[in-house]
């Protein structure tokens, strides 16, 4: 794995070259450029905050639009990792048929392309927040929140990978991929809070949700800005849990590059 990944520090400058590619064709003569990154999250959120925020006792519409607009980055970065990321070895076939990089650069310039995105929404979250409490604590959240991006980002590229490299193989699981993500984003709290499931029984399904381990990690810190000592305790907890899953995911696609890593070519 060593090996592997001094192989993809070698490539960096190739995988730099085609994330600004990507972002040079997504907005090539678009009025906004990356700005249309962010209408759909934040088109989501003012929906979200219109019709739902009352509806699930939150008074606060500035607090629950962070709240919603931090949660749908987070998700919206895990699946569209996984979701396009599945389909990273067929999009560079060309590439990879040409030149020897390491397959795992291919899905990390997905990762990355997505990561930009997502951290421009919560580049508005962390302004919104810091003009709706007009103090530091919201900068004190955003560097609590620093190991859990990066325990995200690495876990992004460990399903994206292993996505695609099932891809490679079974073509339709990019769009199984597709169809657990809508499902998925209905078992995930974004658009309500976990309180509201644990008062009727079903915290559980939240304590299952892969996805619920990042949001604690990322959105708990910026929203509460400088956290009590049990909310320490409790996000040290968190990132126990966040650093584990991340973890097992790298150690799944570690062993299914070692093991498809020779074969994957004569399936593209």
């Amino acid at each position: 794995m060593f090996r592997h990944l001094s192989a993809v520090w070698t490539a960096r400058h190739f995988l730099l070259a085609l994330v600004k590619l990507d972002l040079r064709l997504k907005y090539r003569r678009s009025v906004l450029g990356v700005g249309w990154s962010l209408l759909h999250p934040v088109a989501m959120t003012v929906v979200f905050t219109i019709v739902f925020s009352q509806m699930f006792g939150d008074s606060n519409p500035v607090g629950y639009a962070a709240y919603a607009l931090a949660g749908l980055a987070v998700w919206g970065f895990l699946r569209d990792a996984a979701t396009a990321g599945s389909r990273s070895f067929v999009s560079n076939e060309a590439y990879i048929r040409q030149s020897p990089m390491p397959y795992t650069v291919y899905t990390l310039r997905t990762v990355l392309g997505q990561a930009i995105h997502s951290s421009l929404a919560l580049a508005v979250v962390v302004a919104l927040l810091a003009v709706w409490k007009g103090d530091a604590g919201v900068f004190v959240g955003l560097a609590l929140a620093l190991p859990g991006l990066l325990l995200i980002v690495m876990a992004a590229w460990a399903i994206a990978t292993i996505a695609a490299f099932v891809t490679a193989f079974f073509h339709d699981m990019a769009h199984l991929l597709e169809v657990g993500a809508q499902i998925g984003f209905f078992l995930t709290p974004i658009m309500y809070r976990r309180s509201l499931l644990d008062e009727r029984g079903l915290g559980w399904v939240v304590d299952i949700n892969p996805a619920s381990a990042f949001l604690a990690v990322i959105r708990d810190p910026l929203l509460a800005g400088t956290p009590t000592a049990a909310g320490l305790t409790q996000l040290g907890n968190a990132y126990l849990f966040a650093a584990a899953l991340t973890a097992v995911l790298v150690a799944l696609a570690a062993g299914v590059v070692s093991w498809l890593n020779k074969k994957v070519i004569f399936h593209l």
